[in-house]
């Protein structure tokens, strides 16, 4: 009798779970989308990396990079002739360009970090030390300054017939190499109406996404307009508190509507399909043709006591060699798992089923976007 108890004790707390779980493919709101106006500001500046062992721009050919450097000079007090400029060895200089993106709520005194990459002719910047460098918005003001020392992830060595490198010399990173200087004028509302955009506007996606705030916080608490956005209104619980209403909205599971769409990348040769892909019927025959050829010399000798001459003649050889193509038949409604068994089958590479993928497109037994990058 206890033995009976306790067994439907636990299928009832197991069916609890089940029903209370969040479904098998959620994703957190925060996840799916961000609140109007909350986003990264790019940061853009023009610099000079110095301390390079002669992999620096040629300052002949640079123009930018000699002016740079005299007002360098200038602006520390010094004064200098275009003679004595000349004679100096200045190629451990490259003028860069710096770049950084700005957080949201990113006040004065926080550091970022830049990307620097080169604008000359300079083979490396390995080794080199950024100086001061203003970061500038798109309205023209300063909102970080960058300076510190290159972290340039590679190797570039050689002489004058052969050269070995590895990844790219002429890009470098700051970690927190750049102080905020002035914060973006931007504030959660203090009525704690929200305006959440989709990163990947869907009608389903925002649908679910009312129904899950609804739920969560009360009737009439969210309404989408369009597939793209969600308004949300705080509760009166939550009054004053914006950063907690957000906090427990942003947690809230969605099940997301992802899009049937195959993405194909020619230059790699990489496939990536989603789960809701589907073919209609469709037969499928793939086979290489390959074609040789070669060419080889023939040396024709006359007879013994014939009074001719030795010549030799090229002579050219083609070979037609045709791959067995299988027929498949790919049924409709196929999984992705279906799809990459049925391709397989006929020994179809990377490179082939991008082939194939746009053959059934064209035939439109495809249901979903083919991509191609």
């Amino acid at each position: 009798m206890k033995r009976t108890n306790f067994l439907l004790e636990f299928t009832c707390c197991f069916l609890l779970l089940l029903v209370t779980s969040a479904p098998l493919h959620a994703a957190r709101l925060k996840d799916l989308a961000s609140i109007e106006g909350v986003r990264d500001n790019q940061l853009l500046g023009y610099g000079l990396v110095m301390g390079l062992n002669g992999t620096g721009d040629d300052i002949k050919k640079s123009v930018f990079t000699r002016q740079a450097l005299i007002n360098l000079v200038k602006r520390l007090g010094m004064s200098i002739t275009p003679d004595i400029f000349n004679q100096m060895k200045t190629d451990n200089v490259a003028a860069v360009m710096v770049t950084a993106d700005l957080p949201p709520f990113a006040r004065p005194g926080t550091r970022i970090d830049v990307q620097v990459s080169t604008m000359g002719d300079a083979e490396s910047i390995s080794g080199g030390t950024l100086l001061m460098t203003p970061l500038k918005g798109p309205d023209g003001k300063t909102y970080a300054v960058a300076q510190g020392p290159l972290a340039v992830g590679s190797i570039a060595f050689g002489g004058k017939a052969a050269k070995v490198q590895k990844n790219f010399p002429t890009s470098g990173h700051l970690a927190n190499g750049a102080i905020v200087e002035r914060a973006v004028g931007w504030q959660l509302p203090p009525s704690g109406d929200l305006l959440y955009e989709l990163k990947e506007p869907d009608f389903t996606t925002s649908a679910r996404m009312t129904e899950a705030i609804n739920n969560r916080f009360g009737p009439n608490t969210a309404h989408s307009p369009d597939s793209g956005t969600v308004k949300v209104l705080m509760p009166l619980d939550y009054r004053g508190d914006v950063v907690g209403f957000v906090a427990d909205l942003e947690n809230i599971e969605i099940e997301a509507a992802a899009p049937a769409r195959i993405v194909v990348n020619e230059r790699t040769g990489t496939i990536v399909m989603g789960q809701d892909v589907r073919i209609a019927t469709v037969a499928v025959s793939h086979g290489n043709l390959n074609l040789i050829i070669t060419e080889e010399m023939e040396v024709s000798q006359p007879n013994p006591l014939a009074a001719g001459q030795t010549v030799a003649a090229p002579k050219t050889n083609i070979d037609v060699v045709e791959d067995q193509g299988n027929l498949v038949v790919l049924k409709m409604g196929v999984s992705i798992g279906e799809i990459a068994r049925a391709l397989n089958a006929i020994g179809a590479t990377p490179r082939d089923l991008i082939a194939i993928f746009q053959a059934i497109k064209a035939a439109g037994a495809l249901h979903a976007e083919l991509l191609i990058i």
